[in-house]
């Protein structure tokens, strides 16, 4: 039970890569509340692992709301006590246009792909300090370091999460904070499953340049997060994790 003891906080931990984070915690010994905008989906979750007899909370909030994160948040706190680690998964892809995007629609995606990464700290950092401890691990991407055409502005935001991951490590070390990122390549959501059905032969396409042959499972980045989230890893920060199969490592 490698999280005993622990209260995870999780965003976007309904489905896909979160769900996977939250299930993981949860079996490793963890409380975990997690926030999502899918209230169907994270009742459903929570419900299940509550019934299994792990300790849950979900609460609906959208990250791009720092009202609403921190009243999700608060809710967390009085139901498990102080957060000692925080999964930043809540994203959005964008594939806009530079010339034609707008200022607004600019704003609305950087405020979901990026600024939460820094709320959920303003909120978590202040016990962590005082408790000399806890981990951020903030799911970032493949595009942070490489990408594709087609993804502005996606790889400039998951680039953006790299450094702050970064300098919040530095300036947090002093406190025995770690934060580390999570960079997953093609995994297997539902997502990726209906991009991968939306034009004949595009699965066999992405899995004929995986190094391992296929795509990743949610569980496998999960079982990542978890490590970085645990006393196993406590001397692990500032550090980027490619869950990607080695497709980083492979030239064009």
């Amino acid at each position: 039970m490698k999280l005993a003891s622990k209260h995870i906080f999780v965003t976007g931990g309904a489905k896909g890569i979160g769900e996977a984070i939250v299930r993981d915690a949860a079996s490793e010994g963890a409380a975990v509340s997690f926030i999502d905008i899918d209230v169907t989906a994270g009742e459903k979750l929570a419900a299940e692992l509550n019934n299994a007899g792990q300790k849950t909370l979900f609460v609906k909030a959208n990250v791009a709301s720092f009202e609403e994160l921190k009243s999700a948040f608060d809710q967390a706190v009085s139901k498990f006590g102080e957060v000692t680690g925080v999964v930043n998964n809540a994203g959005v892809n964008s594939h806009a246009d530079p010339v034609t995007m707008t200022d607004k629609e600019w704003d609305d995606f950087f405020a979901i792909d990026m600024k939460p990464v820094w709320l959920t700290a303003k909120l978590a950092l202040p016990a962590m300090r005082k408790a000399k401890g806890g981990s951020i691990v903030n799911i970032c991407s493949i595009h942070g370091r490489l990408t594709y055409p087609g993804f502005f502005p996606y790889g400039a935001a998951k680039s953006a999460v790299l450094g702050l991951t970064r300098n919040l490590a530095l300036d947090e070390g002093k406190f025995e904070i770690r934060v580390n990122a999570v960079s997953p390549g093609y995994i297997l959501t539902d997502l990726t499953k209906n991009w991968l059905k939306a034009e004949a032969g595009r699965e066999d396409r992405a899995n004929s340049i995986q190094p391992l042959g296929r795509m990743g499972q949610p569980g496998e980045v999960a079982k990542v997060v978890t490590f970085l989230l645990s006393d196993k890893s406590t001397y692990v920060s500032g550090s980027d994790w490619a869950v990607d199969g080695g497709l980083g490592a492979r030239s064009a």
